[in-house]
């Protein structure tokens, strides 16, 4: 790799083990090997190197969920029942975020830092489109090319809300997390309006 890209997973590393607010230029030049000029040179401030490092972090992560066996794909998972489809997606998703917790506490303290961030708030804001679409293309089992762009924008920030309330859920509360099977069950009950019914 060259010194660009040893920054980049330099950064990312210091995401997960100092935060992003708590990570220095000199922290990054540590993890990467790299020397302190090159930060400036390559990426214009450490600031902006750390925009890179989280939403890199967050695609690769976003990328590694897709591939989780338990979610499937094509044919057999555009067949499967919807709920059945949502509950499974999400146990893996939720497995994800159990055992991940460094990377969680970091998407988790940059969504505190957006009102106060503009730069920050703008680079999310533009990949966030993106992000949903790729949910919506993980949980109905098809390649992200085939998500309807109005779909991207309504489900899509469905679930980005859902995955953002878990992620903090699971860092406030990680031994009442819901299921997947929880999750599809709130979801029918819902849209059914048994809310308030009887059990």
């Amino acid at each position: 790799m060259g010194h660009r890209e040893d920054l980049l997973e330099g950064a990312k590393r210091c995401l997960l083990e100092k935060g992003y607010a708590r990570t220095t230029a000199r922290d990054i030049v540590a993890a990467s090997g790299a020397n302190l000029a090159s930060i400036g040179y390559h990426y214009g401030s450490k600031d902006a190197l750390m925009r890179q490092a989280i939403i890199a972090s967050s695609e690769e992560w976003g990328a590694s969920v897709a591939q989780v066996p338990a979610v499937g794909g094509g044919a057999e998972a555009r067949a499967a029942e919807p709920l059945e489809r949502f509950a499974a997606v999400w146990d893996a998703v939720l497995q994800r975020i159990a055992t991940e917790r460094e990377f969680i506490a970091a998407q988790v303290e940059v969504l505190g830092l957006l009102p106060r961030d503009t730069a920050l708030r703008e680079a999310i804001g533009e990949v966030l489109p993106e992000g949903g679409e790729g949910l919506v293309a993980v949980f109905e089992g098809v390649p992200d090319t085939e998500v309807d762009p109005e779909a991207a924008r309504i489900v899509g920030s469905f679930y980005q809300a859902l995955l953002t309330g878990l992620m903090v859920q699971s860092l406030l509360t990680p031994d009442a997390m819901p299921s997947g099977r929880d999750l599809a069950t709130a979801l029918r009950r819902v849209t059914a309006g048994e809310v308030l019914g009887a059990k």
